[in-house]
């Protein structure tokens, strides 16, 4: 009875909570406003971005109704930052079940064609979108598609264009009264309608908001009225523009608001489709692996077999495989520094995917939790660093390197400062264009202070346990005179096995990588890490299966020079990606310009890089493990 006590004063004494940045937010009515709920609605504003055009711009840029107090803006997170989210106060401000009317928020008057409505053209032009937050949420414009079906939209369009030819651009198909040539229409009016659920009696205090929804409009006078505002392009006589907006609350008890951002990601394009794909990629990759596995164990069991029944040195000498090449299949390779380098960071790139997609999997680093996955990333590469130190410097040593200096700076400073090298050229694009997504001086410097101030001291910790462990005894000697290698056939010869080894782990991600790449260019949100997550497992099995697979047909056919070679069958993986990353730029992105050319293709080659750690480490790993494995199971004379 004493334990069942117990149990129930545990349960009794469970607190709930709720994470930073995501935590209910309860409103009320002006007149019943207390500590736990508030009646002030703020509405904030992030980054204008566009499916056309990779370079985002702050919400100030366009010239738009700005804030009272720009101060109230909320803080921002290192992934914020990193990312280019700018979210910052604006003039609209609601009170919690007050509706409003065509209620007028500023005028903008252009006597003659200023920069700022040169640039207000542009971002029609290309199809620059609002994100508009409302309680930390998005306000979405749902609308019908061309196949009828509903799609919410996490921002809506500042305008649309009609080209010279009449032809409708962006929004403007979504009505027949947006009509000329050659001529932008400004959306200076948004109808909000906010839906909230009602607080139950004991539950909380006041009502939280579930949905938010606008429809973007176009009125030439003031009072909402009068056609749609249309601008020419050749600027003839002044303008006066009139932001207003209207904003109705409805009761919605059937919505919780734990699910409230459903009705946005439910809609996302493809949801559907990601499923069935997946599942079937999942299929056909597990058969694919297994069948490799059956092969790869089956040729082994009877290569072992037959060896360890061999009695005579001139009967071995009469055989041929794998075995023969035991005197050299562990002799270190040219540039082994590096190979053990690429394999440390190549480690604390795996265990940092790893880590973030189990936090993202437990809903640490949902949509509505902005920032965080940038800002897990960061700290846990750099968090990291020890295991890239050990890593690199346990083989290193087992590879009978001397030179432990070199190693541990080169694992510190090679890799990171590429990619430091490319993200700062980047960085100076977006700077020159004025972009939003440019990082800041501090942050730069907040980052190689992360970078010089944690992640190089814990390399050089992590190295120093690395030399202190006894190197990795192999399983048989290594001869002084290497064996000459027979000549090998086309299928067995390097490059033909590298180019083959990366096409079975591309086909088991390929699928993913549309979404990853929507999601990071399109400005889609994603939000499936358990698919991700899965996805992540089949690579490494995959990578794994398929080196082990080809090395076995090298060390068959008296190649014993595996080291580079696996590493580089799994890791040219990354040059697919790469390849289907030239594709979708060309086909399923409408950029245009040459600085968005070269962020795409830069911040592409970053993540290049990545994958080619991730898959080599994986490769080199699995055919290591292989080949000590199977080398201390036969009988060496």
């Amino acid at each position: 009875m004493i334990k069942y006590f117990l149990v129930a004063l545990c349960i009794c004494n469970v607190r709930s909570f709720y994470l930073p940045g995501i935590a209910p937010i309860s409103y009320c009515e002006k007149d019943s406003e207390t500590e736990k709920c508030k009646s002030s609605i703020p509405i904030y504003v992030n980054r204008l971005v566009s499916s056309e055009s990779i370079i985002p711009y702050e919400y100030t840029a366009f010239d738009f109704c700005e804030a009272a107090s720009p101060s109230n803006a909320p803080a921002e997170n290192l992934g914020q930052v990193l990312f280019g989210e700018r979210i910052r106060s604006s003039p609209y401000l609601f009170t919690f079940k007050e509706n409003e009317t065509c209620k007028k928020v500023c005028e903008k008057k252009y006597e003659t064609e200023t920069d700022a409505l040169k640039f207000l053209k542009h971002g029609m032009f290309y199809a620059y979108e609002n994100r508009w937050i409302i309680d930390n949420m998005p306000i979405a414009w749902c609308y019908k598609t061309q196949t009828e079906d509903n799609f919410c939209s996490p921002g809506f369009p500042i305008g649309c264009y009609i080209n010279a030819e009449g032809e409708k651009e962006g929004a403007c198909v979504i009505s027949d009264e947006y009509s000329g040539k050659d001529t932008y229409f400004i959306f200076n009016h948004v109808d909000i309608k906010i839906y909230y659920h009602p607080g139950y009696t004991g539950s909380w205090e006041g009502s939280r908001l579930v949905r938010a929804v606008l429809e973007p409009r176009s009125y030439s006078k003031s009072g909402c009225d009068g056609p749609p505002l249309g601008m020419p392009n050749k600027f003839d006589k002044p303008i006066a523009i009139d932001y207003t907006y209207s904003v109705q609350f409805i009761e919605k008890d059937d919505i919780e608001w734990a699910s409230r951002w459903d009705y946005i990601l439910d809609s996302m394009p493809h949801t559907s489709i990601q499923w069935f794909s997946i599942m079937n990629s999942l299929v056909i990759v597990l058969f694919l692996s297994g069948m490799v596995a059956m092969i790869t164990i089956r040729s082994l069991h009877k290569d072992i077999a037959r060896y360890n029944q061999m009695e005579s040195v001139e009967e071995a000498q009469e055989e041929f495989g794998w075995k023969l090449v035991h005197g050299d299949v562990f002799r270190p390779p040219s540039k082994a520094m590096l190979l053990s380098v690429f394999t440390g960071v190549g480690t604390q790139v795996i265990a940092m995917t790893f880590i973030t997609l189990g936090f993202a999997c437990l809903g640490f680093l949902s949509p509505a939790n902005r920032g965080a996955l940038g800002t897990a990333v960061v700290l846990l590469f750099v968090a990291l660093g020890v295991v890239a130190g050990y890593c690199s410097a346990r083989l290193y040593k087992t590879l009978g390197g001397e030179k432990w200096k070199t190693n541990v700076m080169t694992t510190s400073f090679l890799v990171s400062g590429f990619v430091f090298l490319i993200f700062f050229l980047m960085n100076l694009i977006l700077w020159v264009e004025g972009s939003s997504a440019a990082i800041p001086f501090s942050t730069l410097v907040a980052i190689l202070a992360l970078w010089f101030g944690i992640s190089v001291p814990l390399t050089f910790i992590g190295a120093y346990f690395g030399y202190k462990r006894q190197p990795i005894q192999h399983p048989v000697r290594t001869n002084q005179i290497p064996r000459q290698i027979p000549d090998q056939l086309m299928y067995t010869k390097p490059l033909p096995c590298i180019v083959m080894g990366g096409i079975l782990p591309f086909g088991c991600i390929f699928i993913q990588l549309f979404f990853i790449l929507s999601s990071i260019w399109a400005h889609q949100l994603y939000y499936m890490f358990g698919f991700m997550f899965l996805v992540a497992v089949i690579l490494v099995i995959t990578c794994s299966e398929t080196t082990i697979l080809l090395c076995y047909f090298h060390l068959a056919s008296e190649d014993y020079r595996w080291w580079w070679r696996s590493f580089l069958t799994a890791g040219f993986t990354a040059v697919y990606f790469f390849i289907y990353a030239i594709h979708f730029y060309f086909t399923k992105l409408g950029v245009e310009g040459f600085a968005s050319g070269m962020l795409y293709f830069g911040y592409t080659l970053i993540m290049t890089i990545m994958i080619f750690l991730f898959t080599g480490t994986v490769g080199f790993t699995a055919c290591f493990w292989f080949v000590t494995k199977i080398y201390s199971v036969v009988k060496v004379d």
